[in-house]
């Protein structure tokens, strides 16, 4: 019998598929968010008692999952649990923040008698449901053992990347790459739209092929269609390639597809799409095409 209590912090379209796996494996003891209502609604859903705030949370459990929007929650949250929790108690996080975050929340959990590993996820919303996430993770190896029982409730793979921030590092190289894909399947599909091509037969001939790939298999038909609401909101990956931005600039790497990728989600944000999901990129490569 697992010693684990897990605690979920943060329940969105992805915490919360993947608070759900937690609790089918029965290892979530308690789960919270910043929204009462839907810190409610989940403990109705899964029979957990409903915390009244996050510190009741962090006494209530050993291992504690964020899953947050921005560097400053992670920050707050783990200021919260760090003063709640008792010694031993991990924080894996989940957010998608600056390794240079992940160093400061490793150090405020370490001052506690805790541990703290960076832990972003790949895979969408289909991975969170599903159970199939790729888990990119940084930090102490023992505290990833002891970890570990929890990520495999939603992973598909878990890869310990490093040292602390290693995971955050990865997962910026991953966004890189997810805005580069969708620049190429956008500006592509536009082209064959233009064109006049048959998106049935098109999208599948594709996939066989070199061009194949998870974001045209996914959102490929669905952008054809209009139908922006299925996945990833442009407005996060804006702010993760914000953070990548910063990176690349120290690194000295080339970043001009990052701020190609920051110029039109800019765009799309400043039109009232921040909530659309990223293949709504699409709007912008047709405008191009009918110039």
């Amino acid at each position: 019998m697992s010693d684990i209590k897990a605690g979920f912090v943060g329940l969105g379209a992805m915490g919360r598929p993947m608070a759900g796996h937690l609790s089918r494996a029965g290892l979530l003891a308690s789960a919270w968010t910043r929204t009462p209502a839907n810190t409610r609604a989940v403990a109705v859903e899964l029979g957990l008692d409903e915390p009244a705030s996050l510190a009741e949370l962090a006494a209530r459990c050993n291992v504690i999952a964020l899953c947050v929007p921005a560097d400053a929650h992670v920050l707050a949250n783990v200021e919260v649990i760090a003063t709640n929790a008792q010694p031993g108690t991990i924080v894996i996080d989940h957010s998608t923040v600056s390794s240079v975050t992940a160093v400061q929340a490793c150090e405020r959990m370490r001052v506690a008698g805790g541990e703290f590993i960076d832990a972003p996820v790949s895979g969408g919303v289909e991975g969170a449901r599903n159970g199939k996430l790729s888990i990119m993770v940084g930090g102490d190896a023992s505290a990833l053992e002891r970890a570990r029982p929890v990520l495999e409730c939603y992973a598909a793979k878990i890869s310990h990347m490093g040292g602390i921030g290693a995971g955050q590092n990865t997962k910026a190289v991953n966004q890189v790459l997810v805005a580069g894909i969708a620049q190429a399947v956008c500006e592509g599909l536009a082209l064959g739209e233009a064109l006049g091509l048959d998106a049935d037969s098109l999208i599948p001939t594709l996939l066989a092929g070199a061009a194949g790939n998870w974001f045209l298999d996914k959102r490929g038909a669905t952008m054809l269609r209009d139908e922006f609401q299925v996945g990833f909101k442009l407005g996060l990956l804006h702010k993760d390639l914000k953070i990548v931005r910063e990176l690349a600039r120290d690194a000295g790497t080339d970043r001009s597809g990052i701020e190609k990728s920051l110029a039109d989600y800019a765009v799309l944000m400043a039109q009232g799409h921040a909530d659309d999901d990223i293949s709504a990129l699409i709007r912008l490569k047709r405008a191009v095409a009918t110039r």
